[in-house]
C-alpha cells in the first residue's frame, strides 16, 4: 500500500502506539455516501467516528445532517460540545437516570435530542425518573427490521425491536399519543441483516446465499417499513424516518418512506468492507505499532495489538496488518493484548524498532484504544484531535 508508506514517513518521529486519520480518503469516502444516497440526507452515526472534530467535519457538508448517538449520556454531551448540530437521535433505549434528568432539565436540550423506545415499559421507566409532567421528551421508535420467516420461526437479522408489525408500532404510537410527557417525531429501521453483513466473504456458496438473503430481506422490508410509516403517521405525522447504514445505503436511498439514512464507518473505511460487493471504502483510519522481538527468521513481533472488533467471534473481528505487506497474524495467538506475533516473507527485513500498520475490523471502535487521532493531509500530519477517550469520554 504505498499510501501507508506516506503515513509512515508522514508520522516518523511519533512513538508507537498511535492512530492515524487520513482525510483525504476520510473526505472521498463522505463523498462515496453522499453519491450513494443520492440526495436522501445522511445522519453520521457517532459511535463509528467517536471524534468530535471529525463528526463537525462531516456534518459541515451538504449531504450529511443530524446524528445518531449511541447512548444517551453521549448525546447530551454532544448537544453541549457541538451547539450548531439540533437533530441528534439516541439509537438505543436508555435507563441512564442522570442523562434523563439532564435531558429533560433543559429546556435546550430536550428540543434537540429524541430518545429511542419500543415498549411501555421503557416510557414508564422514564417518567418514573423524571415524572409525568413537563416539557415532551422528543421520543423515536424502533421498528424491527429482521426478516421473520414461517411465523417467526425463523429469525434472520438482529434483535433488536419487539414491534415488527405495522399493526404493532400502531398500537405502540397511539400509546405514546396518550401520554403527555412524551412526544412522537420520528421512526428508526436498522436493516443490520443488509447493512452488516459482507456479502463478498467466504467460499461462492455463501456469498450466493448471503446476497440472495439480503435481496429478499430488502423486498419484504420495502414493504413492511412503507405500511409501518404509514400507519404510525394516522396516529402522529412524524419528521423524519431512518433507516440504512454504509452497507445499504444505496438500497435504502431507493425507499420513499425514508428520509434520512444514517451511517457512519464508511466514513474510516474498516476491513470489514473490503468484504462487501457493491461498494469499498479507502482504509482512512489506521494504527502503528513497533517491533520488539524476532522470535524467528519469519517471524516478527510487536507491542500490543489485541484491538478486537465488537459482534460474533471470529477471524474477521481481528485487525489485519496491512503494511509492509506479506505479513498475517499467527492464528494459533491471533492479537494479543501485550504481544502480537507476526508471520510472513516481509518479516525477513524488519528489525526491531521497525514499525507495523493495521487497519482496524470496524470503525469507530479503534477510538476506544487512542486518546489522540493524527490528521494527515498529503504527506504530511496537519493536526491532531482527541478521541472521545481523550477528551476522558467513555460511554460504554
Amino acid at each position: 500500500m504505498g499510501r501507508t508508506r506516506e503515513l509512515d514517513a508522514a508520522t516518523a518521529d511519533l512513538d508507537p502506539p498511535f492512530a492515524v486519520v487520513d482525510l483525504d480518503a476520510f473526505d472521498r469516502n463522505a463523498a462515496s455516501l453522499e453519491r450513494r444516497a443520492e440526495g436522501t440526507p445522511i445522519r453520521v452515526a457517532t459511535k463509528s467516528v467517536r471524534s468530535v472534530d471529525l463528526i463537525r467535519r462531516v456534518l459541515e457538508r451538504p449531504g450529511f445532517a443530524g446524528a445518531l448517538s449511541y447512548t444517551l449520556p453521549e448525546a447530551v454531551w454532544l448537544a453541549d460540545r457541538l451547539p450548531e448540530l439540533h437533530d441528534i437521535v439516541v439509537g438505543y433505549p436508555t435507563v441512564h437516570r442522570g442523562a434523563l434528568r439532564e435531558l429533560a432539565d433543559s429546556e435546550d436540550k430536550v428540543h434537540r435530542v429524541s430518545i429511542m423506545v419500543d415498549s411501555t415499559e421503557q416510557l414508564d421507566f422514564v417518567e418514573s425518573v423524571v415524572g409525568s409532567d413537563g416539557p415532551p421528551i422528543r421520543v423515536c421508535v424502533d421498528l424491527d427490521a429482521s426478516l421473520r420467516l414461517f411465523h417467526g420461526v425463523v429469525h434472520l437479522g438482529m434483535r433488536r425491536s419487539p414491534l415488527h408489525s405495522p399493526e404493532q408500532i400502531k398500537s405502540f404510537a397511539e400509546e405514546i399519543a396518550r401520554r403527555p410527557r412524551f412526544s412522537l417525531v420520528g421512526v428508526m429501521c436498522y436493516e443490520g441483516q443488509i447493512a452488516g453483513i459482507p456479502d463478498n466473504a467466504g467460499p461462492l456458496l455463501r456469498r450466493t446465499g448471503v446476497k440472495m438473503f439480503q435481496r429478499i430481506s430488502a423486498d419484504e422490508l420495502r414493504e413492511r417499513r412503507a405500511a409501518a410509516i404509514q400507519a404510525v403517521a394516522e396516529v402522529q405525522p412524524l419528521e423524519f424516518v431512518n433507516g440504512g447504514g454504509t452497507g445499504s445505503i444505496h438500497r435504502t436511498a431507493r425507499e420513499p418512506a425514508v428520509t434520512d439514512i444514517a451511517a457512519g464507518s464508511g466514513l474510516f473505511g474498516p476491513a470489514l468492507f473490503d468484504q462487501y460487493s457493491s461498494f469499498r471504502p479507502e482504509p482512512a483510519a489506521l494504527f502503528a505499532l513497533t517491533v520488539v522481538r524476532r522470535p524467528g527468521p519469519a517471524y516478527v513481533t510487536v507491542l500490543g495489538g489485541g484491538w478486537i472488533a465488537s459482534g460474533p467471534a471470529g477471524s474477521d473481528r481481528l485487525p489485519v496488518p496491512c503494511w509492509p505487506e506479506g505479513l498475517s497474524l499467527v492464528k494459533e495467538e491471533g492479537a494479543g493484548e501485550v504481544q502480537t506475533p507476526l508471520v510472513g516473507d516481509a518479516a525477513a527485513d524488519l528489525r526491531v524498532g521497525d514499525r507495523v500498520w493495521f487497519r482496524h475490523a470496524k470503525a469507530g471502535e479503534l477510538c476506544e484504544h487512542a486518546d489522540m487521532l493524527h490528521l494527515i493531509s498529503g504527506k504530511t500530519v496537519v493536526d491532531k484531535t482527541a478521541t472521545y477517550r481523550g477528551e476522558g469520554r467513555t460511554f460504554l
